[in-house]
């Protein structure tokens, strides 16, 4: 017997299509509990939310849930650089070290903050892994970064920074602006804006938040280039993503109050679509919404301009970065346009702009989707997509 899951919130006119599509993933993608919300012209034209925030289906989905979005959080440590920038306060070409002294170890005296930001910095990985008792706390990554050696000449190529980047960049935005990423995102971003997306927070939200339902990780294809590297603990990719004894991003870990009050400014933050939607929604409306400026849109350009691409030293893989954030990929095209730009984050949440349609859209979900070849596109995704740009 299939179980009719009740979609609540709203839609405008002519994006019914849209609820529709959501709706189906619950019955044809196995979607457990979720939010999704889309802008457009800075307006909301989709809020929804549906099904359980947890596994045995004790707890409904409401407005205000909130969830892990994995690495989509990047997307929101990006935008705090991407501001101090705007202001003059960070230079992009200046080195690391202008901001944080002690980074000017290991040959890094010259490194400039833009590599950090397209993933070019050459420090995915740490030598030696954080022990497991310090791997939430901030101090401990921050200060084996300062004193890492590159794994290549920075600027020469690029890797997916999966858990480094967050405190690289999360340094310098501390360095800079003297609060934490969390604290930064609340007084800048989520509170102006009146959103729900957090970056580290106290046990009164616990109430609100869905539990993360995992799905086993699954061992790329032997003839996958990750298979070997995920094989060989001595690799940068295995290191990349094995910066403690367990992974920072292990399922079984998200839903526990040490991982919710820490900051993780690469994979720790909570939000949902309506909160994404808002930033992204923002972003792609040169930069304002609601009264609220975010960014002018000259910075929001120079930001969205490609930095890196081609083969990943990382994941192996091709990718394509902008400063700080994932461009989209023309083999994987989501959108009519290929000007779609943002973050994705593990287990298929996302925050995504696209200017030239004027749409920014957000999805928060609890049921993760890991597919084993790290490259296929979520199937909860492309109807979402399709609906979306069916209906301007």
């Amino acid at each position: 017997m299939t179980t009719t899951i009740e979609i609540k919130g709203k839609v405008k006119d002519g994006f019914q299509r849209v609820k529709d599509a959501f709706a189906a993933n619950f019955a044809d993608h196995g979607e457990v509990g979720a939010s999704l919300a889309v802008m457009v012209d800075g307006k909301m034209v989709v809020d929804l939310w549906g099904g359980s925030a947890d596994a045995t289906g004790t707890r409904p989905w409401e407005q205000d849930t909130i969830v892990n979005t994995y690495s989509t959080t990047k997307g929101l440590t990006a935008l705090c650089a991407n501001q101090l920038i705007e202001q003059g306060k960070l230079d992009p070409e200046a080195p690391v070290a202008k901001y944080w002294p002690e980074f000017a170890q290991a040959g890094k005296e010259k490194l400039p903050v833009k590599y950090m930001l397209k993933h070019k910095a050459g420090l995915p990985a740490v030598d030696n892994m954080i022990p497991a008792s310090e791997g939430y706390k901030w101090e401990p990554l921050v200060d084996a970064l300062a004193a890492q050696k590159p794994w290549w000449e920075p600027g020469t190529k690029h890797g997916y920074h999966a858990i480094t980047f967050g405190s690289l960049v999360g340094e310098v935005v501390r360095r800079i602006s003297g609060m934490s990423v969390g604290a930064y995102v609340r007084k800048n971003i989520s509170e102006p804006l009146g959103v729900d997306f957090y970056i580290g927070f106290g046990a009164e939200r616990d109430a609100s938040v869905a539990d993360i339902i995992p799905e086993p990780f699954q061992t790329p294809p032997p003839d996958h280039p990750l298979a070997a590297a995920f094989s060989n603990p001595a690799s940068m990719t295995f290191k990349a993503f094995m910066i403690t004894p367990e992974p920072m991003v292990n399922p079984n870990f998200m839903n526990t109050r040490e991982w919710r009050a820490a900051e993780v400014p690469a994979a720790n933050g909570h939000g949902n679509g309506r909160s994404l939607a808002t930033v992204y929604g923002a972003l792609a409306n040169g930069g304002e919404v609601n009264g609220v400026r975010l960014l002018q849109n000259d910075t929001i350009d120079e930001m969205r301009k490609e930095q890196s691409s081609g083969p990943d030293a990382v994941l192996t893989i091709p990718m394509r970065f902008g400063r700080g954030f994932f461009l989209e990929l023309p083999e994987y095209q989501l959108t009519p346009n290929t000007t779609l730009f943002g973050h994705p984050g593990m287990g298929g949440s996302f925050g995504l702009a696209d200017p030239e349609a004027k749409v920014g859209i957000g999805y928060a979900m609890n049921k993760m989707y890991l597919p084993p070849d790290m490259v296929s596109v979520d199937p909860r995704w492309m109807p979402i997509f399709q609906t979306v740009y069916a209906s301007l």
